[in-house]
């Protein structure tokens, strides 16, 4: 039995089929995503949505969707689907599927009278173009295929409206034709992989409608183009394959390249496989420098969640070597930020004062994963030279003070990961002593002395880092920890924010933490009782003043609750490593209790991933990013460190 397959009962049932999503990717950029029913219910949905960047940095709809149609008997059978106005559903091919599968590649059998057809779509690794091959498994008479590609050519955060702009012109292409509805865009060659004709048919077909997009209060009505259609016979146990990229190709090397790319799937028959895949969805490769992206179908490369994503991401798959790859890029940017002042082109807020934070515990997992020698030899030196610019107060907003606590300011802009906006201002105005900022420093100061503690050449400097982490460690309780047991979520001159927050996590969880065991106890027992729930960590406990659980509405509405008690399951990183500091292996069958709401979510949503965030209150319905960085990598960060346990 497939993991990930769902029966004819639940695809047909929109309220059940629609909500589920399905996401591919070349790891260069390009993507293809869409509802397991093929009905696009987001402007950012496609069959093949690539980057174009000599427009700009976003990612573009060139192909939103192919309507198949079977012909037998003169008949024809539209397995297409589309929402109009007044939830009109049309032409409600849904009906004729009997079983999708996404254990492989994505994989749809239709039935319609005496013929069944699969479909199944493979994305080429590093390469625009996305395949699909059909294959007719059964037939009693003369069957016929007809394919109408709908045509966008826009960004992937824009629609298209019926205009008089568009470049009605094909072009002749091998078994196939090309298109280029605007100027500035690429081609689109649309081939088969035996011959096949194109009967010129224009229109627009107008008024799609994308219901997630009306949800959230944008606009979410489109018109696509309809160039016309393919046709071609097809005989029982026959496949054709179809292919759309930006460059044309040999149509005999598509079943080659289509077997190839089959080899070097992930198979996605477990909890961890999924998240496996959906891992390896997120690197990024841009000529010959390497990135992970911080989520899908929206976000680019975040430099804080590049980080925190990244020991998950790679090393707990096993690959070490993509973690150097992504590490080496970022470490350029790093280096041109601490010795230029310049920012990255790519890498989004690589000045944000905690980014260089979560840098060297990315590193530190790193150590932890290969050896404190290996670490030390390729990343050493990156580490003191991060650690001698906070020091000095080389950063323009994070401040090294006498106490031995770092202090930024966040008044007029975010700083933190909490970084939801309203009129240009922080929603939560975390400034001043961030207590995560601060767990993270005292982490670093001990991390990077025991780099270098059995070099005697090295005593002086060790000392001093453990003078530092010493002071530290007394302002930092003194700061942080409150009379209730648990930490303020920052300080800043009179004001101490009492709310009840997840961050405060990170002082319990680290390896070197400023707390002793009694009183990281008390604060994670705080955390548990009003923060844990099945799907994540809340950013805010119910108890708490502001305590908003539902990520819903307008984009105002969306961003004031954001912070505001929604959980996070990257959190849980966090937590599974405080809470197995304090209570050892005693703390592993809980932890593995945990996870089954993980698990849950691979049907769920984005199938096979997880979402950016949850609901606070149940039913903790997944909302956001379909897909995201953080939480993918810090889910199987978790299961490499129970993993570890369990072979104790």
């Amino acid at each position: 039995m497939s993991y990930l397959k769902f029966d004819k009962s639940l695809m047909i049932n929109l309220e059940q089929s629609l909500p589920k999503e399905m996401l591919r990717t070349n790891k260069s950029g390009a993507y293809h995503c869409t509802t397991i029913v093929d009905c696009n219910t987001r402007k950012q949905h496609g069959l093949l949505v690539i980057p174009i960047p000599e427009m700009d940095n976003d990612s573009h709809v060139l192909l939103s969707s192919f309507d198949e149609t079977v012909i037998q008997h003169g008949a024809p059978f539209n397995l297409g689907l589309h929402k109009y106005q007044g939830d009109c559903f049309s032409p409600n091919g849904h009906k004729y599927i009997r079983e999708f599968d996404c254990e492989s590649v994505p994989k749809t059998v239709y039935r319609v009278g005496g013929v069944i057809l699969s479909k199944e779509k493979v994305f080429i690794s590093h390469e625009n173009r996305i395949l699909i091959k059909y294959t007719l498994l059964d037939a009693h008479s003369e069957t016929t295929l007809q394919f109408r590609p709908f045509l966008a050519f826009r960004n992937a955060n824009a629609l298209c409206i019926e205009n008089d702009r568009i470049n009605r012109h094909y072009e002749q292409a091998l078994n196939g034709v090309s298109f280029c509805l605007y100027e500035g865009y690429p081609a689109l060659y649309l081939q088969f992989n035996k011959e096949v004709s194109f009967v010129s048919d224009p229109y627009w077909n107008k008024g799609i409608e994308y219901v997630k997009d009306q949800e959230r209060g944008y606009d979410y009505k489109e018109d696509l183009y309809v160039p016309g259609y393919f046709e071609l016979p097809i005989k029982k146990g026959e496949s054709i394959i179809f292919s759309a990229g930006v460059g044309e190709i040999k149509p005999r090397s598509l079943s080659m390249m289509y077997n190839r790319e089959m080899k070097l799937r992930t198979y996605r028959n477990s909890f961890f496989n999924c998240l496996k895949n959906s891992a390896q969805q997120f690197y990024l490769k841009k000529q010959k420098d390497n990135y992970l992206l911080a989520g899908y179908p929206w976000f680019g490369v975040r430099a804080r969640d590049l980080f925190i994503a990244l020991p998950g991401c790679t090393l707990a798959v096993g690959d070490v070597e993509t973690f150097d790859s992504i590490m080496h890029t970022a470490m350029r940017a790093l280096k041109a930020f601490m010795e230029k002042g310049v920012r990255s082109e790519v890498i989004q807020g690589i000045d944000y004062p905690d980014i260089l934070l979560w840098a060297v515990w990315s590193l530190q997992q790193y150590a932890k994963e290969t050896s404190l020698e290996h670490c030390t030899a390729k990343y050493g030196t990156l580490i003191t030279e991060i650690v001698d610019y906070i020091i000095k107060n080389k950063h323009p907003n994070l401040f090294l003070h006498e106490n031995g606590l770092l202090y930024s300011n966040g008044h007029d802009v975010p700083i933190s990961w909490m970084d939801a906006v309203a009129y240009g201002k922080p929603i939560i105005p975390r400034s001043g002593y961030l207590v995560e900022f601060n767990a993270l420093w005292y982490n670093i100061l001990r991390f990077s002395a025991s780099l270098i503690a059995d070099k005697p050449e090295q005593r002086v400097i060790v000392d001093r880092l453990n003078a530092l982490g010493d002071k530290l460690a007394l302002s930092f309780k003194d700061m942080f920890l409150n009379d209730y047991g648990y930490l303020f979520d920052y300080v800043d001159g009179n004001f101490a924010d009492w709310s009840v927050r997840p961050n405060m996590l990170f002082a319990l969880s680290l390896d070197y933490s400023p707390l002793d065991k009694k009183e990281r106890k008390k604060a994670l027992d705080v955390v548990t009782r009003e923060l844990l729930t099945p799907k994540g960590i809340r950013t805010l406990s119910p108890k708490s003043h502001g305590y908003s659980p539902t990520y819903l509405g307008n984009e105002a509405e969306r961003e004031n609750a954001y912070y505001q008690g929604p959980a996070r399951p990257w959190l849980m990183g966090a937590y599974a490593e405080a809470y197995l500091k304090i209570f050892g292996l005693s703390g592993v069958s809980f932890l593995e209790r945990m996870l089954i709401g993980y698990e849950e979510e691979m049907s769920n949503n984005c199938i096979g991933t997880i979402s950016e965030l949850f609901d606070g209150n149940p039913p903790y319905m997944g909302r956001g990013a379909i897909s995201f960085a953080v939480n993918v990598g810090e889910i199987l960060r978790v299961l490499s460190l129970l993993k570890k346990y369990n072979h104790f």
